[in-house]
């Protein structure tokens, strides 16, 4: 009997030891949290450097010297930032005839990353002024500095930011083209905004990496400038939207994201909102008391670098440093 008990206790001893070393009863200690980046200071002189560069070409109409020019500077400058760089060809037929030789450049930050946003503007001019508040120069191309020019300029900005300052999150760039070369007062909007559209059915990326939600830029430099909350935006992106607009109020520029409802604006973001199934906000200048509902120096020749202002410049590309880091951080 005794040595019957002895095998038994021996017995549960070698249980337990070997119970001890199983390793699938192991802990297995979580990952160390990721280090999160601070959110670095805009550079508005930088960014108005961009945006006087973009001017020195002269108008950015598609067909034209000045476009291509831009196109390969473009192309070059988010290269030297260290993005993956998409040159999207496409040829768009313009409301006139016209065939468009185009571009969208796309510039990918972490290309390999899942979790991603897009932030956007397009670089092309108005290849006319016809602005109904001015007579001069009507049949003329204009500079851009503000239309297209700020918001690239700014984007540049954020471009160089991210490459000093890395994240693991995804980033996409997207400078649309042939945004400007549509009808006015034509009977459908959708002679504008060639490039998002032939974007939105031609995105360069899909499934589990499609952005998260978007950012668009459009007329983002002007002295004055004042963005309220655009419709579409409230209809495709409330959320996003008013996140954006509380955040850029709390950081002391409340008097440019002013809480007020805009009107509807059919941008770039309309057709990434409604073909791509993107929620994309759009910040965009709206003047009050005007004929156009946009600044005075809207389609004119008056759209040139004196209209810009830094200060303009630092305050969206602040807030939208901002929401990148904090997007990629986890606390936005």
């Amino acid at each position: 009997m005794q040595r019957i008990v002895v095998a038994l206790g021996f017995s549960m001893l070698l249980l337990l030891s070997s119970c001890g070393t199983d390793s699938s009863s192991e802990s297995i200690p979580p990952p160390p949290p990721k280090e999160k980046v601070s959110v670095p200071k805009f550079e508005r002189d930088s960014a108005l450097a961009y945006v006087a560069r973009q001017v020195e070409f002269g108008p950015r109409v598609p067909n034209t010297e000045g476009h291509r020019q831009t196109k390969a500077w473009l192309v070059e400058q988010l290269e030297r930032f260290g993005a993956k760089v998409i040159a999207q060809d496409f040829e768009a037929k313009a409301y006139t005839g016209e065939v468009l030789q185009s571009t969208n450049i796309i510039a990918q930050f972490n290309p390999g990353a899942q979790k991603r946003i897009l932030l956007a503007a397009h670089w092309d001019t108005r290849p006319f002024a016809d602005s109904p508040i001015s007579e001069e120069r009507r049949d003329e191309p204009i500079l851009g500095a503000d239309d297209g020019g700020s918001g690239v300029g700014v984007l540049l900005e954020v471009a160089r930011q991210l490459q000093a300052n890395p994240i693991e999150m995804g980033v996409d760039i997207v400078l649309f083209d042939a945004e400007d070369f549509g009808e006015s007062g034509g009977e459908t909007p959708d002679t504008y905004a060639l490039g998002s559209q032939y974007w939105s059915r031609n995105p360069h990326v899909t499934g589990a990496q499609k952005p998260k939600y978007g950012i668009l830029l459009d007329m983002v430099g002007a002295k004055g400038a004042r963005f309220p909350k655009e419709y579409f935006s409230m209809q495709y992106a409330p959320q996003i939207m008013n996140k954006v607009w509380a955040l850029a109020q709390n950081m002391g520029y409340g008097n440019y994201f002013v809480n007020q409802q805009g009107g509807a604006i059919t941008d770039d973001h309309y057709y990434v909102n409604t073909i791509a199934r993107i929620p994309m906000i759009d910040i965009i200048n709206r003047a009050q008391g005007t004929q156009t509902g946009f600044g005075e120096h809207w389609h004119t020749h008056n759209d040139d670098l004196d209209i810009i202002d830094k200060r303009t410049l630092r305050a969206v590309g602040q807030v939208v440093l901002a929401v990148v880091y904090r997007e990629a951080n986890g606390e936005f």
